[in-house]
């Protein structure tokens, strides 16, 4: 399978509303799509987002590198989906947003050319049981704005079926935070409830919040310190907190999860196609935590499409248990650019939403070239 053509998309996609994360307001998405097709004239579609403070890639720089990664990649022979990351490498060293985006188009053609679905043939081909309808994915529903907003926003979407949270903490005091904390806690108590500091917290703040009363029905706490803290520091996050530790900015792949694992300093991580530098790599950390007996959750980043919630929804449905939920993205965009933009039903993702052979969804071309950012245009490679 060569690539004959390949087309970048830098897009922005307005969200419904700004989100607000402890270091960043988000207002629009942006995001990079690329399409390649092969010598049967088939197109697979890749994406990967544009995250500064997690994987320092700006819309600009993750344009550049995607382009130089196709450029070279159309000069290859790409057959064997578990060497793409070791032929990556030979063409770029690191830049793993680059690399999720062109290993989720290879691997959108690869599984059409088989007439399979992507989730099929991640369970085949990992020694993982068969089965032909996997269990719903359940979907995590992020909570933000006023309190008064979230307590309203809690109440309509486990209506709905949510059964899954995440808080977004650390842009308050630590008492208003464990004030939202408690409360929504108790709005939602028998759910899986979980906060996000995105390592806004200190140490000592986080050991705090995690001794709390306020926060004790919490089933986990992401990120609550920063990154590039000691090793140490986590280990102490660990021993003194009552709630499960999860990490999502100190994990990019399975070489950091073997380090928190031999250190005992996590509970489980959220697993990322932009920082594990694909599905491939995502799919062998998430069976290594599964292993373990520790959790995961699945993430896509604020807020990329259905395009990239297939993919990573199509691990969650090969690995068969998501413990810790699913944050499909796309439902916080004002639109999708797909012709079938993945939808919850009663709080899960069913799979029969990714029945199709390839990736599961197809990108509509006039809705992605509307999208296009200001001061950009698609690029022919």
């Amino acid at each position: 399978m060569k690539i004959t053509s390949a087309t970048i998309y830098p897009l922005s996609v307005p969200l419904m509303e700004p989100i607000k994360m402890s270091r960043e307001i988000v207002a629009d998405a942006k995001t990079v799509l690329l399409c390649i097709s092969d010598e049967e004239g088939r197109q697979g579609w890749g994406e990967a987002s544009v995250a500064p403070l997690m994987t320092g890639e700006t819309l600009d720089s993750l344009v550049g590198s995607v382009k130089y990664l196709v450029e070279q990649a159309k000069n290859w022979e790409w057959t064997e989906p578990k060497k793409f990351a070791e032929e990556f490498a030979k063409i770029l060293y690191g830049n793993a947003s680059a690399k999720s985006c062109l290993e989720m188009a290879l691997l959108d053609l690869f599984t059409q050319q088989q007439s399979i679905p992507l989730w099929r043939y991640l369970r085949q081909e990992n020694n993982l049981p068969d089965v032909e309808t996997p269990a719903p994915i359940p979907l995590l529903r992020m909570l933000g704005g006023s309190f008064d907003k979230e307590v309203a926003d809690a109440k309509s979407f486990r209506e709905l079926g949510f059964r899954h949270w995440k808080i977004k903490i650390g842009s308050l005091s630590l008492a208003e935070d464990l004030h939202r904390v408690e409360a929504l806690s108790n709005l939602l108590e028998g759910d899986v409830i979980s906060v996000d500091a995105n390592g806004a917290m200190s140490l000592s703040d986080a050991i705090q919040f995690c001794e709390s009363k306020e926060a004790s029905k919490l089933s986990f706490a992401e990120q609550l310190v920063p990154a590039d803290l000691p090793l140490e520091d986590f280990v102490l996050l660990k021993k003194r907190s009552p709630i499960p530790i999860g990490l999502d900015e100190s994990i990019h792949g399975l070489s950091e999860i073997e380090e928190f694992i031999k250190a005992k300093a996590l509970d489980g991580a959220s697993l990322k196609l932009i920082k594990t530098g694909g599905v491939l790599p995502a799919l062998e950390a998430g069976k290594t935590l599964l292993s373990q007996g520790l959790k995961m959750n699945l993430a896509c980043k604020i807020a990329e499409t259905s395009l990239a919630g297939a993919a990573t929804a199509s691990i969650g449905f090969a690995l068969g248990e998501v413990p810790w939920g699913f944050s499909m993205s796309n439902q916080y965009l004002q639109f999708d650019i797909c012709n079938q933009p993945l939808k919850a039903q009663e709080g899960k993702l069913d799979v029969a939403q990714l029945s199709i052979s390839g990736i599961g969804v197809t990108p509509n071309l006039d809705r992605v070239k509307s999208a296009i950012a200001k001061g950009y245009a698609a690029i022919e490679c």
